[in-house]
């Protein structure tokens, strides 16, 4: 287990995630007109942006294909071409292909996606290393680090008026969560008050945060990442202070 003074770096804000060390340099997040996710920077995210490609293949082949199939309806059997009307009622073989092909593709699909669910929920119990728990509460966060005598801080969203020149507009906080690189974390997320939901893309994590219950996900950060800043924030409209 490392301790905090050796911590290569992480950090998470309020509403508002980040991942940085003591000279963090290089930040990333939300980017003026960028196409496609965020960076990963852990395991759960890398397969994240991994599926998303495949499904996007597998969208783009089935638009295509209906694309194809309605130019060619529309021209032959166009009027034109056709003056007297088919009477046909029904035809099986095309009546089946189109339910065991949509079955087919939704299972093909399925497989991966719960494998990445289950993959993403928890680490196992013997690989955990290190535990943060995060509280939501209106309208910032907290938090604790159990293994560490319960160190717990706020972070709270830094006012517009109050931003440095490398500060996002919304997402700074003025406590960052440090988390060291290496290490495979627990996250333990919950709430004081109402429903939040503690979002930070370039981790793969998106996961409510509810009053009286605990809600479970992990991060392992990369080595490659030390240094870092990554932002996210509350996804679920919580109140005026969202």
């Amino acid at each position: 287990m490392k301790s905090l003074r050796q911590m290569a770096v992480a950090p998470l804000s309020v509403a508002f995630w980040a991942l940085a060390p003591a000279a963090a340099a290089l930040a990333t997040g939300p980017e003026p007109g960028r196409l496609g996710l965020q960076d990963p920077v852990t395991p759960t995210a890398e397969k994240i942006a991994a599926f998303h490609d495949l499904l996007f293949w597998i969208i783009t082949a089935i638009s295509v294909f209906v694309l194809a199939l309605m130019l060619y309806v529309m021209y032959r059997f166009r009027e034109k071409a056709n003056p007297n009307p088919s009477k046909t009622t029904h035809n099986t073989v095309v009546e089946i292909a189109w339910t065991v092909i949509p079955i087919l593709i939704l299972v093909f699909i399925a497989v991966p996606s719960f494998r990445l669910l289950y993959f993403a929920d928890r680490a196992p119990a013997e690989e955990v290393e290190m535990t943060i728990k995060v509280i939501g509460k209106q309208w910032y966060w907290s938090y604790e680090y159990p293994d560490h005598g319960n160190f717990t801080f706020d972070a709270v969203m830094v006012e517009e008026e109050d931003l440095a020149p490398d500060q996002p507009r919304l997402l700074a906080t003025d406590n960052a969560l440090v988390l060291p690189v290496d290490t495979t974390i627990r996250i333990l997320v919950t709430a004081s008050d109402v429903i939040h939901n503690l979002a930070l893309p370039s981790f793969g994590i998106k996961l409510d945060a509810v009053p009286g219950r605990i809600n479970e996900t992990w991060a392992y950060v990369n080595p490659d990442h030390a240094g870092e800043m990554h932002y996210g924030q509350c996804s679920e409209l919580c109140g005026t202070g969202h």
